[in-house]
């Protein structure tokens, strides 16, 4: 992966300075066109296709009560996707969702919209062990940048689904942002004052079991399988000159674990929204990103990242429909 070029990126700047409106007037949307643009690398971005991939996994850390609902959700959720039922699916409009078996501890009926990638059926219990070897993750990186690379699409929209998932995201951005674990427990899908100490209480104990500080030992110690597959994704896609949308907090976190390994990934990523999720928005801040959106979701399923991708086709339209201001004075 190489830096974006910075004479490129002062010339999409120059281009949109010079258009039939005030420079600077349509702030976030401008910033994005440029990096569309230098993404792309031309001062004509296109984004055409976007599909949505759904990442899913599940994890033995719901043995320690960390889950509002138990794992059986997680299969019966990818069902309710797969049969264009569930949240994304409603707000997707016309992007397709592809979700993606990374390791949901059930057997998955085939469907054209399913890819099976199960890399083991739900990770270990990371407060008592490593959550995945480091071999499994290995495969995991290598087969979401395989998947991400193949895609059509120019923009890919990676989203999650797996019960306890907020568990192993929190554990993975107190080790790598780093921050301090208190600062990256939330409620997750729903946990009241009693459950919310449950699942601290688990982390903390997970937390304390390993000190991997290195990405890769980082993603074994704490897992999980849809979380390191969508790392993967992110490095692959953007090898592959796609634009990376990601959503939120878990999303987020795979990002983190994907920069901490490949840096100069950072600036290739676009941010769809701030979560309501406890952590999310420090994540943000310390990876210095813009997000799109903020709408108070905390839902995960690429909900976020699906809302946004409007949003690149209007900004690519900047740069390839508004007339230059020359052309009224």
């Amino acid at each position: 992966m190489t830096p974006l070029d910075s004479a490129l990126i002062g010339a999409l700047r120059a281009k949109l300075d010079a258009q039939a409106k005030p420079p600077g007037a349509l702030g976030a949307l401008e910033a994005l066109a440029v990096k569309l643009g230098a993404i792309q690398h031309t001062l004509t971005p296109r984004i055409e296709a976007v599909e949505a991939l759904v990442f899913a996994g599940d994890h033995g850390l719901t043995e320690e009560g960390v889950a509002a609902y138990p794992a059986s959700v997680t299969p019966a959720m990818v069902a309710l996707i797969l049969a264009g039922r569930a949240s994304v699916n409603a707000l997707a409009a016309d992007v397709p969702v592809t979700v993606i078996d990374a390791g949901v501890a059930a057997e998955l009926a085939p469907h054209p919209r399913l890819i099976d990638a199960k890399l083991r059926p739900g990770t270990r219990n990371a407060a008592r062990e490593d959550a995945l070897t480091p071999g499994e993750v290995e495969a995991a990186l290598a087969r979401g940048a395989e998947i991400a690379a193949g895609r059509a699409a120019d923009a890919l929209a990676l989203g999650e689904m797996g019960i306890g998932n907020s568990s192993s995201a929190a554990l993975l951005m107190h080790r790598l942002l780093p921050a301090p674990l208190a600062a990256c427990i939330g409620a997750g899908a729903g946990h009241d004052a009693t459950g919310l100490a449950r699942k601290t209480a688990a982390l903390e104990r997970a937390a304390a079991r390993s000190d991997a500080a290195e990405p890769r030992a980082v993603l074994a110690a704490f897992g999980g399988c849809e979380i390191a597959m969508m790392a993967g994704a992110f490095i692959g896609g953007a090898r592959a000159g796609k634009v990376m949308l990601v959503d939120g907090f878990i999303a987020s976190t795979a990002a983190l674990a994907a920069i901490r390994i490949e840096p100069l990934l950072a600036e290739r990523l676009v941010f769809a929204h701030v979560s309501a999720e406890r952590g999310h928005r420090l994540l943000l801040e310390t990876l210095g990103a813009a997000p799109l959106l903020d709408l108070g979701m905390r839902l995960g399923e690429g909900t976020g990242a699906v809302l946004a991708a409007p949003l690149l086709r209007a900004a690519c339209r900047l740069l390839s429909d508004v007339a230059p201001l020359s052309d009224v004075l």
